[in-house]
């Protein structure tokens, strides 16, 4: 480090070359801060390199700062604590209630791993205790001094709850953007506008591509009811727990209510799905204008004729005997795991079927390889072809695309020293990259995993 007392240390620890496993460290004045601590998934829920000890002494750091709750930036706080984290974490209110949920539902799963028997410590009951014993919730735009440093939280407007991490240190701006929203959003208010910032980590999931706009999206997604209903099919929707799944139930309401589909049963499938959707109706007061509106109007936005939630097994295994047409709302959102795959292995070679999938697609997960075109998938070692319908609508993504992540930095590029690029496949990283150099002659850089860079905060 150069001999100056006001630059601090930014350390890539993961979230590199990769949409998932969020983890930056941030280093000065005697401090240690922890931007997410996510996990790194791929072919599977959580790679293995998970369970490697992290590049830092987690009893060193004081704090550990959460953007959202998706498992990508929440499912290794768990593994933070076992190995001695004694600090406090933050987050918006929200977030702390539906982290809660996810890490319940993360731990239901990877402590009865008989490959990794040791995350039955790890994610064990007196673990997750010990987390929300020492997580403390902060208000957007609520003010946080530590030491000579001043956190606050900007509404990122991607899932319910989710902040921009703005740090104020020697009258220097630095932001982690967490993952920027699709503004705008049926349900949630837009990301928030920045300004004089001097060095901004920003994520990159379609950081070389473009969604199809609002419009186009919900056309696409009533046709594809239409079209369905027509064949008499079964329309299986694989969804993320959160977010996706309470902006597809808004649109449906919508669709039905206004009998711009025709009425079937309509199964939401998905029991962490179902818990996270009663925290949503909790806050609605985070919700943007217009859905504020319509709950102020007595509209129960997550729910129309024909929906019925199937948070008990037994619910969901008689969705088999329900006569078609119908629709079936399941996890997990790129069918790597959940109940989503029990109705793949029933549906997709039926060619009357179809398979929509609604969001961005993980190298290596099942839901990737039935987009590019598999014509026979593996699932729970039986093979399945794939005769059904396979529909993407890309506009349902919660992320930023190209052109909306370049006017996010467009209207700090006056000032900003420098970018860096993050949370995307590399593909994706370099090119929103170059983009940035391009386009608004700024230093933009994209890390690679283990990088340290100096932030000069004089």
């Amino acid at each position: 480090m150069k001999d100056n007392s006001h630059t601090l240390v930014l350390t890539f620890a993961g979230g590199t070359g990769s949409v998932t496993g969020a983890n930056f460290l941030l280093q000065g004045e005697g401090k240690s801060f922890l931007i997410d601590c996510g996990l790194e998934q791929g072919t599977k829920m959580a790679d293995d390199n998970n369970w490697d000890p992290f590049p830092y002494d987690p009893k060193t750091i004081d704090a550990l700062f959460i953007t959202h709750a998706h498992i990508d930036h929440i499912g290794r706080i768990p593994k933070l604590f076992y190995d001695g984290f004694k600090g406090t974490v933050y987050s918006t209110i929200p977030t702390k209630d539906i982290t809660e949920l996810m890490l319940e539902d993360t731990a239901h799963i990877l402590s009865h791993s008989e490959t990794h028997p040791e995350l039955a410590q790890i994610y064990s009951e007196d673990i997750l205790k010990k987390i929300f014993e020492h997580w403390t919730v902060i208000d957007y735009h609520q003010d946080l001094p530590i030491g000579p440093f001043i956190f606050r939280y900007r509404d990122a407007g991607h899932v319910l709850g989710s902040g921009m991490l703005e740090i104020i240190y020697n009258n220097k701006k630095i932001i982690f953007t967490g993952d920027l929203g699709n503004s705008p959003s049926p349900l949630l208010r837009d990301t928030e506008p920045i300004s004089n910032v001097d060095y901004l980590i920003m994520e990159s999931v379609y950081g070389d591509r473009n969604h199809q706009n609002r419009e186009e999206r919900r056309d696409n997604l009533e046709h594809t009811i239409e079209d369905n209903f027509k064949r008499k099919g079964v329309l299986v929707i694989p969804t993320f727990s959160l977010e996706r799944s309470q902006e597809l139930l808004f649109e449906m309401n919508e669709l039905v209510t206004n009998k711009r589909v025709p009425q079937m049963p309509v199964f939401f499938d998905s029991p962490l799905g179902i818990r996270l959707t009663s925290i949503y109706d909790k806050y609605g007061k985070y919700f943007n204008e217009l859905a504020r509106k319509q709950l102020a109007a007595g509209d129960d936005i997550f729910s129309f004729p024909g929906l019925k939630s199937t948070l008990l097994t037994e619910e969901s295994k008689e969705i088999l005997d329900t006569p078609n047409p119908k629709i079936i709302i399941a996890g997990s959102g790129m069918s790597n795991g959940g109940r989503v795959l029990h109705h793949e292995t029933n549906y997709l070679a039926n060619p009357n079927n179809t398979l929509l999938l609604t969001g961005y697609q993980s190298r290596g997960t099942l839901g990737r390889e039935i987009q590019e075109g598999a014509q026979v998938v593996r699932i729970a070692g039986r093979e399945v072809p794939v005769h059904a319908h396979v529909v993407f609508i890309d506009g349902y993504s919660g992320h930023k695309d190209s052109d909306h992540l370049v006017e996010f930095v467009e209207q700090i590029a006056d000032g900003v020293k420098k970018v860096f690029v993050v949370m995307g496949e590399p593909k994706s990283s370099m090119f929103l990259t170059q983009r940035l150099r391009d386009y608004l002659g700024i230093q933009a850089f994209a890390p690679e995993h283990g990088d340290v860079v100096e932030l000069d905060c004089e």
